[in-house]
């Protein structure tokens, strides 16, 4: 499927993460390790690819607590969540609730992750245009993928196809959000939108639309063809996955 333009239609057209044990053995306050060893000195000598996933978030966590360093506090971390993905799922307050993660290191952690997933997101819209679904899916599914509540999303458009604003509108429970055809072309207007394109996410990793998915994409078309600023597709994220509501003919 192929985008081509405001008044025509959709066309159809790292490195693996390291184990836990690679990180070195706790001793005890890191500021009293050989200089070799600490994390941060490691990275200024030998650059941030060859640390492990542990190391790095030692150097995010800054501290330990109690008794155990904060490299103790990484590596048990990612014992209890398996890999640095399941990780960078967790909301603050889920952070909050594991052991030697207080609401500093939680927030340093979630804002570290959200960096990522925005750089994530940059990368894929290099080329501001978008043509296709995949287009669109290059650059939402990192922004969207790991997060554990829906987030709809208005991709305004201006009339060469280019993202002109992407504004989260809103965010909801573990499985449900809700938007009102009203707020999603009020934001099109406030952008000056020449179209639009609207992404949600499912987190349960399923991108397969439900009924509620549907009515709204036809709620929304029809309003888009009311104001002459047409809907070009709802995309449906899940995972590393993505469903085009045009390519199944609901746009």
């Amino acid at each position: 499927m192929r985008y081509s333009g405001q008044k025509e239609e959709w066309m159809r057209g790292g490195r693996t993460v390291e184990t836990v044990k690679e990180a070195l053995p706790a001793r005890g306050a890191i500021r009293t390790w050989p200089s070799d060893d600490r994390p941060r000195e490691k990275l200024l000598r030998r650059g941030p690819s060859n640390l492990s996933d542990a190391e790095l978030l030692a150097i995010l966590l800054r501290t330990g607590s109690g008794a155990d360093s904060a490299l103790d506090i990484s590596r048990g971390l990612l014992e209890r969540e398996g890999d640095l993905l399941s990780v960078a799922r967790r909301n603050p307050r889920e952070l909050m609730r594991l052991r030697g993660i207080g609401p500093a290191k939680a927030v340093e952690l979630a804002a570290a992750f959200e960096v990522g997933r925005r750089l994530q997101a940059q990368t894929g819209r290099q080329h501001a245009v978008v043509r296709t679904p995949d287009d669109v899916a290059a650059v939402m599914i990192p922004r969207l993928r790991d997060l554990a509540h829906e987030v709809f999303i208005v991709i305004a458009l201006d009339s060469a196809n280019r993202i002109v604003a992407e504004v989260e509108l809103t965010i909801g429970t573990l499985n449900a959000s809700i938007v009102h055809p009203r707020e999603v072309f009020k934001t099109a207007i406030d952008h000056l939108a020449a179209s639009i394109i609207v992404v949600h996410n499912h987190p349960s990793g399923n991108p397969e639309p439900s009924p509620e998915d549907v009515t709204i994409t036809r709620q929304l078309a029809e309003a888009g063809r009311l104001l002459a600023i047409p809907l070009h597709d709802h995309l449906i994220i899940g995972g590393n996955r993505s469903t085009s509501l045009a390519e199944r003919g609901l746009v």
